[in-house]
């Protein structure tokens, strides 16, 4: 049984459709400040790092545990996007976001004893149609504050999706995990069947 550095729903129901058992235990990391030691690095790298960050905290207290580190972050027009602090907030960056093709950066890690295992991003690319005022208090109205804890302001599984005209990557990777690469990954490192 692994261990799911994290809380996030998102990743709990992924390892639970996909059937891996997992012990979640959140990770007591100060995101805020990596994210401030990481101005200008592409948002790939940040995912990654902060993933890695995340398997770290909770390794260290799971020796010989295989912990699974995981993040996502939304870049538009070269900016990056994290969770919105209000429902204020989470408008304008839907506003910010109409019209404009969106990154999605989600990475993985997985850490035994302090050592990374195996790490891996992966990027997918979802193209925002025109929002009007009206579509984005309407959207909040029924997805807020369900999207609070999501990163672009959606949840792709419910109304998130009248969000795009194009989707392009992996499905989990919008979700916020490179599934099909870490059951790749545990798989190697035999937590799961070959």
């Amino acid at each position: 049984m692994i261990v799911l550095a994290s809380q996030s729903a998102s990743r709990k129901a992924m390892l639970d459709a996909a059937g891996v058992a997992y012990e979640a235990l959140a990770a007591d990391v100060d995101e805020g400040a990596i994210k401030r030691e990481l101005i200008g690095i592409p948002g790939g790298e940040v995912v990654l790092i902060l993933a890695e960050a995340k398997a770290l905290a909770v390794s260290a207290m799971m020796p010989g545990r295989l912990v699974l580190g995981g993040d996502s972050l939304v870049e538009v027009c070269g900016r990056s996007f994290d969770k919105p602090a209000s429902r204020e907030e989470a408008a304008a960056h839907l506003r910010f976001f109409s019209g404009q093709t969106m990154l999605l950066h989600s990475a993985a890690v997985l850490m035994r004893d302090g050592m990374a295992v195996w790490r891996h991003t992966e990027t997918a690319t979802l193209k925002v149609r025109r929002l009007s005022d009206s579509f984005i208090d309407s959207y909040l109205d029924r997805e807020w504050p369900a999207v609070s804890g999501c990163v672009g302001v959606f949840r792709i599984e419910a109304l998130g999706v009248q969000l795009f005209e194009t989707i392009e990557g992996s499905h989990f990777t919008v979700l916020g995990m490179p599934l099909l690469a870490l059951l790749g990954a545990l798989r190697a490192q035999g937590e799961l069947a070959a």
